[in-house]
């Protein structure tokens, strides 16, 4: 992998990145913390295509579409003949269309609407109401009910919560329903979660307080059963896919045809270990294998991007990581390989366009270095490979319809915010905007570098960011605070803009570090497969790596590195204060997973498998083990209607460290979910802001923050 600083680099940019000629404005308060302007000017937004020839951009609320050749702008407006939006108002859902009021479709104010969601044609609106499946259609307001066995435990359309969770992902707002193309259709998930063990989440308003019951399958406990159901849009008997329901599998989000003939099912057993693609006939529930993939590890089911069906309906694309890096493939309609368009050791992330005519597939990876993501042009017979994008930067692509211009937004660590268009060819045909504030080199700010470090094993190199106090002096002690989140294919370590993130410890005189581990993403599906069967190990093992070779650097206070993170991030804080004590002095952990057996089966068993299969692994990866080997001081946070990471992890630590009698800190954020609360966000801001003082710079917490 390309490095953009080597170590030889660093200690060259530490002695100089302080002193540069010209940088002597300090940062005020208010734009150390983003509240005022300083290293960056406001820019427009580059937010699509109008057409083949102009691009849309968006400043101060008002549109314009732009002429990629005259740069010409004019007043832009989206189409007002199709609604804008469909919406729930009062537990009724209501339709808006551009420069009219907004109509009402439903009329059961006493019953919630949920995931309204307008059919292609525009003239149905689908929903789900207490378990059950409906729509609308718009012109007349007649309703059509699809389903009928909905209760409390049986959801036609929304999501069991692991589904909602692991699967079919938070973005969907546990939606389980999807149009076909042609609007004569709708295929949706039905939810069976009787067997699913009920999770109680106890709420503390009110004299008698409440409770939240949610099935929430943890590790090893019986999933949801689901089926896949098909329905005609003015109304049929439910078709059912030829799965049996009982069967101990997952479904991950199915993809429809383009000609709605028929529909891509994914199928998983519950080990994970090995993805089917079936073609299912909406008509009769019949379905064929076309697609079977085995890893002896487990394979993800992308809720995105899995299979990228071609217009020509005899092909699609399909991303697969079982080489060890994700990758694209050509692939007929019946499950044949044609061939692999891309290969090699770096990952794809996205597609952004697909040429049919001239059979060029356009996309964005992480070629020239696992922290950046570039774009690239390649023959789907996988020839002909170009880089259309440029420098040592991280881009986002916008393409034009027709493929022939793309707009990119790009940054590094060094460099905020630039926008540029340019054609296929990787040719610049302009540059849009740059948002570089016009004082930008007279501010003496922090300097970040980029370096990997060597793992103790050899086998691989990590990633690290840092980033120097403002005035950073070598012959002086600095505390230092290192950032994570840790888990599986997860990193966090990317050259991109950070803004004036952290310039307000900088200036208090702290080193502020991010780092990845081998198993989180820079090294593929190869890399992440350390993890196997043994979460908490390897992560660890790395995060000290690095935590040994800031403690040996004469510049680091070697009794004050901080780590912190949240949600896996959380868990990694409480394992490098318990497990990696030794070399870590203080830990700041929101939400923590504390056992494995606590959370739930999807993503616990692709890493872990059960924990009846692999006992050893779920203790070794437990925080509980090693508490007897806690030092330092360590603050935990959670909220306590968490229905993720439940409270109940915080509270199994919790009763193990007072067992010990050794001093922790402990907040509970009431209302407060696995994010807390937007309330409760400035007293968090504070505690963490006194914790910092107290312990790495030893003074009281200043005026100003409190």
């Amino acid at each position: 992998m390309k490095k953009v600083f080597s170590l030889a680099c660093v200690g060259l940019l530490m002695v100089t990145s302080s002193t540069l000629i010209g940088q002597t404005k300090r940062l005020t308060f208010d734009q150390a913390w983003g509240a005022s302007p300083s290293l960056t000017t406001k820019i427009g937004v580059f937010e699509g295509w109008a057409d083949h020839e102009h691009y849309i951009k968006r400043i101060d609320g008002r549109l314009t579409k732009v002429n990629v050749r005259s740069a010409k702008e004019e007043p832009f407006s989206y189409p007002t003949n199709r609604a804008t939006e469909v919406f729930v108002k009062d537990n009724d859902v209501f339709i808006q269309y551009p420069e009219s009021q907004p109509k009402q479709l439903t009329q059961s104010p006493e019953e919630l609407e949920q995931n309204p969601t307008l059919s292609p044609d525009g003239n149905y609106v689908a929903f789900t109401r207490k378990g059950d499946l409906y729509a609308v259609e718009v012109s007349t307001g007649e309703e059509i009910r699809y389903t009928d066995d909905g209760t409390d435990v049986i959801y036609n359309g929304w999501s069991s919560w692991v589904y909602y969770e692991e699967i079919l992902g938070r973005s969907t707002n546990y939606k389980a329903f999807w149009w076909s193309p042609d609007s004569k259709r709708i295929a949706f998930m039905r939810f069976d979660d009787t067997q699913v063990p009920m999770f109680p989440i106890y709420a503390s308003p009110g004299q008698h307080g409440y409770l939240e019951q949610t099935r929430y399958p943890k590790a090893g406990d019986p999933n949801p059963e689901v089926r896949v159901g098909f329905v005609e849009v003015t109304g049929s008997p439910v078709v059912w896919a030829d799965f049996n329901e009982k069967d101990d599998q997952y479904f991950g989000q199915p993809y429809w045809s383009f000609d709605s003939e028929s529909i891509m099912v994914q199928w998983m057993n519950r080990d994970q270990t090995n993805l089917k693609f079936y073609a299912v006939n909406p008509v009769s529930g019949v379905k064929s294998e076309i697609y079977n993939e085995s890893q002896d590890t487990w394979i993800n089911l992308d809720h995105a991007e899995r299979i990228t069906y071609l217009e020509d309906n005899k092909h699609y694309i399909l991303k697969s990581d079982k080489t060890g890096w994700a990758h694209y493939y050509l692939y007929s309609l019946d499950g044949q390989l044609i061939n692999p368009i891309t290969t090699g050791e770096w990952q794809v992330t996205s597609i952004n366009h697909i040429d049919e005519k001239n059979k060029v597939l356009y996309f964005s990876a992480r070629k020239e270095s696992s922290v950046n993501i570039d774009f690239y042009r390649v023959d789907f017979n996988g020839k002909n490979m170009k880089r259309l994008s440029f420098g040592d930067y991280s881009h986002q692509v916008k393409v034009s319809p027709d493929g022939n211009y793309f707009i990119t937004t790009y940054s590094n660590i060094h460099t905020p915010v630039r926008t540029t268009l340019l054609n296929n060819k990787g040719k610049v045909i302009r540059e849009l905007a740059d948002s570089k504030s016009p004082d930008f080199d007279t501010y003496k700010v922090a300097r970040r570098a980029y370096f990997t470090l060597p793992s103790d094993d050899g086998k691989f190199q990590l990633p690290v960011i840092i980033t120097y106090p403002t005035d950073f002096d070598e012959s002086k002690e600095y505390p230092v605070i290192m950032s994570i989140y840790g888990g599986p294919d997860a990193g966090s370590v990317r050259n991109t803009w950070k803004g004036v993130t952290g310039e307000y410890w900088a200036q208090e005189g702290i080193i502020q570090i991010e780092c990845d581990h081998r198993a989180s993403g820079h090294y593929g599906k190869q890399g992440v497969a350390w993890m196997h069967r043994n979460l908490g190990n390897w992560e660890l093992v790395d995060y000290i790596t690095v935590a040994k070779w800031l403690k040996a650097k004469p510049w680091v206070d070697s009794e004050k590195l901080l780590i912190t993170g949240h949600s896996y991030g959380g868990y990694m804080t409480c394992l490098a204060l318990t497990k990696g004590a030794e070399y870590f002095d203080f830990g700041i952990a929101g939400a923590p997973v504390t056992s494995w057996e606590l959370y739930d089966t999807h993503y616990t068993e692709r890493w872990m498998d059960t924990p009846q299969d692999n006992p050893e692994g779920y203790k070794n990866g437990s925080i509980l083990p090693y508490v007897d080997q806690y030092k330092g001081r360590l603050r935990i946070m959670h909220g306590d209607l968490d229905d993720n990471v439940h409270m109940q992890n915080t509270m199994q630590l919790v009763d193990a460290l007072t067992d010990r009698d050794v001093p922790f800190e402990l907040m509970i954020y009431p209302g407060s979910r696995h994010g807390f609360d937007r309330s409760k966000s400035a007293y968090d801001f504070k505690e963490r802001a006194r914790f910092y003082y107290e312990y790495l710079l030893e003074r009281p917490l200043p005026d100003v923050l409190k």
